[in-house]
């Protein structure tokens, strides 16, 4: 039996790959995995637990415990997606940046990728998928059918990382973000396992000047070359 289809979005934080994601799995019609959100979770229970992001084997332990309570639900515009823990909205408390430093951290210990990787692929469900992350062309589905990487320059990522944390009243030193934005790359590209990279034949895609809509607009352009669309209506 074949398997569903696969969309991989990669890139780095900032890009648009939530959004865009989030757009293509309703479109669509398609599951939706927000991988990031798998290690920021594991962070924040890290930190309930009282247990340094350092002992990457205790963290990884605590994967059996989340994995049958977290689900992802798509939104709507530049929404972010929901992320769903044991009944609970948590994508504020993910979503600030002492979480996403620490996800990122835990992101570069193998037993940790390890734990994760065979639930991730579990989200390979009829009648589709669409996953967005850094590694999921290159190593969590590398047969997947469409491949994406999107880029952006740092300091507009970091313009638009300060406009959200600045409508949720969370304000931040513009220059400490741009910093922190750039150092997070730099571990993700330079870590040796899963670096952050396009997985080979990734179309790539550079939103540093380009709007949500044109950004979806390229895609769907390319998803309707390749896939059967016949009972997708359009939402855009």
């Amino acid at each position: 039996m074949a398997r569903p289809p696969v969309i991989t979005v990669d890139g780095p934080s900032g890009t648009g790959k939530g959004t865009l994601c989030s757009l293509i799995s309703r479109w669509l019609g398609w599951n939706l995995l927000d991988s990031g959100a798998l290690y920021r979770i594991l962070a924040l229970l890290a930190h309930r637990n009282g247990i340094p992001v350092a002992e990457a084997a205790q963290v990884a332990g605590l994967v059996r415990d989340i994995l049958p309570d977290v689900r992802f639900i798509s939104a709507e515009g530049d929404e972010p997606v929901t992320v769903i823990l044991d009944g609970a909205d948590v994508g504020a408390l993910i979503r600030r940046e002492e979480c996403g430093s620490a996800a990122s951290s835990l992101a570069a210990h193998g037993t940790v990728r390890e734990a994760l990787l065979a639930w991730q692929r579990s989200f390979q469900r009829p009648p589709g998928l669409v996953a967005d992350g850094r590694d999921m062309g290159t190593v969590v589905f590398p047969d997947a059918e469409l491949k994406v990487f999107l880029t952006a320059n740092p300091r507009e990522r970091a313009k638009r990382r300060y406009k959200q944390l600045k409508e949720k009243g969370i304000y931040v030193s513009f220059d400490n973000l741009v910093e922190s934005i750039a150092e997070r790359d730099r571990r993700d590209t330079q870590r040796i396992l899963s670096p952050l990279k396009p997985a080979d034949g990734a179309i790539e895609i550079d939103t540093s000047t380009s709007g949500r809509d044109d950004v979806f607009g390229q895609v769907a352009e390319i998803i309707r070359k390749r896939f059967d669309l016949s009972a997708v209506h359009n939402i855009m």
